[in-house]
């Protein structure tokens, strides 16, 4: 499963810059819309999509033939890197993948149609697979 751009506009972007002492919460896409729970972000963190694809195959293992899950977070921020033993300067790195900037109160993934016991689990597992923080959220 593709879970990055087919297309951009630019193929390198800037990091940006936060104010440590300002706590920047999400005020787009913190409350559950579709399922029953959902894995809600604590903290800034900037998510891989290696990461968000392990967390969906973790889920993906529980819904045989009920349940449905959502994905809410997108990594549309492209990531450069330099080689190894590369000294500084010579210009910027190439593009090495993709991540999703996450900030504290977002909605990560949603579930529905199992019942609380395995849907709590099965986010717990997901949690796991993920650099950030996280707290189960029910409707």
């Amino acid at each position: 499963m593709a879970l990055f751009p087919k297309k951009i506009k630019f193929r390198k972007s800037q990091r940006g810059r936060e104010n440590p002492k300002k706590e920047r919460v999400a005020t787009r896409g913190n409350k559950i819309s579709f399922g029953s729970f959902g894995l809600k972000a604590q903290e800034n963190k900037e998510i891989k999509v290696n990461q968000i694809e392990s967390a969906r195959k973790v889920m993906a293992r529980f819904f045989k033939k009920s349940g449905k899950m959502w994905i809410r977070v997108f990594a549309d921020k492209p990531v450069t890197a330099k080689p190894p033993e590369v000294g500084m300067g010579k210009g910027k790195g190439d593009p090495a993948g993709f991540v999703a900037r996450v900030r504290p109160g977002a909605i990560l993934f949603e579930i529905d149609g199992l019942d609380e016991k395995t849907s709590r689990e099965v986010l717990r597992k997901a949690s796991a697979k993920l650099p950030v923080k996280t707290k189960i959220v029910s409707r």
